[in-house]
Order: C-alpha cells, then structure tokens, then sequence
C-alpha cells in the first residue's frame, strides 16, 4: 500500500449502535469538505457544535466537528473529525456524502497510522505499540503497549544506532586523516571498548524478548495428568462456566481446549489436555499427540494427579516446568504425597490459590523488568542479527578495519529495521494490516 494523496475517511470508534461515533477524515481535501458538510471549517482544535448536510443541503445530523491543521495531527496532514450520533443510519448517510467527491475515499485498514508514518509522526515499533494498545486486554498489556507506542523502546534503538554511527565515524577519520591533530589518536581501543558494552547491552536486552512475547501473547498454562485427574472441571471451575464436557469415561477429552485468563494483570492462557496414556483409539491417539505437542510449547505445567487413585504419566516425569497439584480433596481430605497444592473442583477449595500460584509463578518471571523490552518475532530476528554483525566486528581482530566498520553499519542497519530508519517496504503491508479500518 504506497502513500496515497487521496483524502480519505473511516469511522474510527467503536461498531454501532453507540451513543456516539467518530469520523475521521484525512488528506488535502479535508478543508473543503468540512465547508461542503458543515459551512466552514472550526478554529483550529477547538469543538464546534454544527449541523452536517448533504450537498443538497440535507441534514443529516448534529454533531461536533474538530479540525487538526497539518503538520500537527495524527497523519501529518490536514485532519477532521466528527462526533455524531452513532446509528448504522446517520452513518450510512454520512459515509454516502463523503463518497460523491472527488478523490475522497474510505481508507482501508491501518492506513492512517501508515500515512501517520510515511509523514515521521511515528515510526515501526510507536505503530506496532498503538495497535497492542488498541488490542490490550489486560494491565500488563496495556503497560507494554503504552512504552512502546510513547517511543520509550525506540529510544533505546536510536541511542545505540547513533553509537554504532559515532563509532563508524571515528574509525573512518582515523583511517582518512592519520596525521589530522584533530582527530585522536588510536581511537580503535576506545570505539572497541564502547562497541563490548554495546554488545553486552543488547545481549541483555534481547534475553528479555520472551518475556515481553509472553505479555503481549500470553504466559502459556497446560492441564495435563492421567484420564480422569480432573483436568477439565478445573478448566471448567476456572472459567466460571462449562468450557470443556466432563463425565466419568475415561478419554471423554479428545482435543486441546484453549481458556484466556487475566490474573494479575498478566494474560494467561490456560490449555485442557487428553489424558496421557496408551490407546488403540485413533480419535483418542491424535488427541493424545495434541497433549504432547502442547507440553513442548508450554512455560508452566500444571501436573494433576487424582489423590483417590494416584497415576502420573510417564511423558510427566520432571521433563516440564510443571506445579504437582492434587485433586477430588473433598473425596479424601489431605492426602499424603509431594503435592505442591490440593484442590477440589466440586466445592471450590484450593482454588483461589491456585490463581495465586500462577500469578506468583508468571510474576517471577518479569522481576525487575522495565515495559521497554522487544515484544515481537521481527524485534527478536534483526536484534539477533544485529548482535550477530556486531560480535563479527569485536571478534575479528586480525581483520581489516574497513571490513569491521562494515559489520558496524550492518548491525546499525538491523537496527534501523526494527523502528522503520531503513528501508521495510515489504514489512509495512503485514504492519498496517493488523490495524482496523480507522486506524
């Protein structure tokens, strides 16, 4: 989607009917169609409160209009908005006078943030943080999604791009002007101490990057244990509602059950598995294989073992991260046995806890943490890369040092990748896509 100078138009609220609805405009033609609609166009970032018509003079609402002159507003153009009443028809009748001037469109999705960037309102990763904002379901989301759509991680990057650029800089003065007095003398050993902390900075940086995955895609929860441990009434008790069928055949769980939680702020998603164990059933096989595979993705698995008929799978033995909890107390009260929690689904007991443990579990993984951390495969793979070009360049001593100043530029490149500073042309189509139509 190349930058286009059409002026465009979206609702950029939520669907209706709402009690109110806002419409946003953006692009040259801004101007006159707030005088065609409204008679003129409202001072500068001040609300006016004004009938909208057709160009046949028709009303069709009243509502507030706001102007946002260019270069300040969100796109970098000329920006309006209007806050009307929000039913399918008032906006049905409003998005029909918009669409009978000339090069005056509906936007398609993302496009305003992507013009919002092709103008240096925002770049890659500010975008990225707007659409997590948009999308943020729990605090530790939105905390994440704020930092990086305030620019907090891009400042992180631009600072050690422009220490890469100053060490490139350095470098090459020295290799083109021996003998300057002004240019110090053998700054190699300098520039090469800065660029190991460097390195040391972003190899500590990117060692946070599956913890902001985790914020921003969930802390992944797998039930597993024998047929009939009680996987699915906890899943069930867990979510308040009946999410999984229960009954007493063993194997009734044929497939992975996905449950969404927010403990503590943090997104938890939380995964009812098939029992583990030996089957002729191939519905039942397949369902087992799913149980395994889970287990291999899973950052903390909580093992439950029926305390009336104690079994625990082979595949459980301690390869997993895994919390051991007990289950059916209110069949045999406390029970022997390495049980880091007993619980009961039937009246509840146990539970509460158990939210707790998980929530100290996920919490233990973010100690100390800031919010500007890389969230997103993309951040992970150029930050790799980066680190990668930069240790070539540390590393090879024996080298040319025009070669090693290459490797600087490479990592500053991939660098530039992550916020937008170099070209990403085939990236922005995948970014703005993830956006809704007003946005």
């Amino acid at each position: 989607m190349a930058i286009s100078h059409d002026t465009i138009y979206a609702l950029s609220s939520g669907a209706p009917p709402s009690g109110v609805s806002v419409v946003r405009i953006s692009g040259p033609a801004t101007k006159d169609v707030l005088v065609s609609l409204i008679g003129s166009v409202p001072a500068d970032r001040a609300a006016a409160y004004r009938t909208i018509r057709t160009r046949n003079n028709e009303p069709i609402d009243r509502g507030l209009a706001l102007f946002f002159p260019a270069p300040n507003s969100f796109t970098g153009e000329d920006v309006a908005e209007l806050q009307i009443h929000g039913s399918k028809a008032v906006l049905a009748a409003l998005f029909q006078a918009l669409g009978e001037f000339p090069n005056v469109r509906m936007a398609v999705e993302g496009e305003f943030s992507r013009r919002a960037f092709e103008n240096g309102k925002l770049d890659l990763v500010e975008v990225e943080g707007l659409a997590d904002l948009i999308g943020a379901e729990t605090e530790m989301q939105r905390r994440l999604a704020v930092e990086h759509s305030a620019g907090g991680l891009s400042a992180i990057y631009d600072s050690w791009a422009e220490r890469l650029t100053r060490a490139r800089a350095l470098i090459e003065a020295e290799l083109d002007f021996p003998d300057e007095d002004d240019v110090p003398g053998s700054v190699s050993d300098m520039v090469w101490s800065d660029m190991e902390t460097l390195r040391a900075d972003i190899a500590q940086h990117l060692s946070a990057a599956s913890a902001g995955e985790i914020i921003r895609d969930g802390f992944k929860v797998v039930i597993a244990g024998a047929p009939n441990a009680g996987k699915s009434s906890l899943l069930n008790a867990l979510a308040r509602r009946d999410v999984a069928i229960v009954t007493d055949i063993a194997g009734t769980t044929r497939d992975v059950l996905h449950l969404d939680l927010d403990i503590d702020g943090y997104l938890v998603k939380l995964y009812d598995t098939a029992g583990l164990r030996e089957t002729e059933d191939r519905v039942e096989m397949e369902g087992v294989r799913r149980a395994r595979v889970a287990l291999l993705n899973a950052d903390l698995v909580l093992l439950l073992v029926d305390m009336t008929s104690p079994e625990i799978p082979g595949d459980l033995e301690p390869t997993f991260p895994h919390v051991t909890v007990g289950t059916k107390k209110d069949l045999i009260g406390i029970a022997p046995g390495r049980y880091d929690l007993q619980i009961s689904t039937t009246t509840g007991d146990g539970l509460p806890e158990l939210r707790q443990l998980i929530g100290r579990v996920v919490a233990a993984r973010f100690g100390g943490l800031s919010m500007a951390i890389p969230s997103r495969q993309r951040h992970k793979d150029s930050l790799a890369k980066c680190l990668s070009a930069l240790d070539e360049a540390i590393s090879q001593v024996d080298v040319d040092l025009e070669l090693r100043t290459e490797q600087l530029r490479v990592a500053a490149d991939y660098l530039g990748r992550i916020t937008g500073r170099v070209d990403v042309e085939q990236l922005l189509g995948v970014i703005f896509s993830e956006f809704c139509i007003g946005k």
